[in-house]
């Protein structure tokens, strides 16, 4: 689990690489909870939640450009 601090650090670049990645590894989680292969199914939570934060840090940065940009 990424906590938001961790996500805020990271550079624009590395926050879509690592969105990416989520998304792979939630695609993955869901396939194998689909097939009965998966352990905890808390995994799958904590991978959306994961998504989730990523994507909201990521609205954040391009709101704050915008601001920036308008003043």
């Amino acid at each position: 689990m990424m906590k938001a601090n961790e996500i805020r650090k990271m550079s624009a670049a590395e926050l879509e690489a690592k969105l990416v990645e989520l998304k792979k590894d939630l695609f993955m989680l869901r396939m194998q909870h689909a097939t009965n292969q998966l352990d905890n199914r808390l995994q799958v939570a904590t991978g959306k939640k994961d998504n989730a934060r990523s994507k909201t840090i990521i609205r954040e940065n391009e709101t704050k450009e915008r601001r920036r940009k308008l003043q």
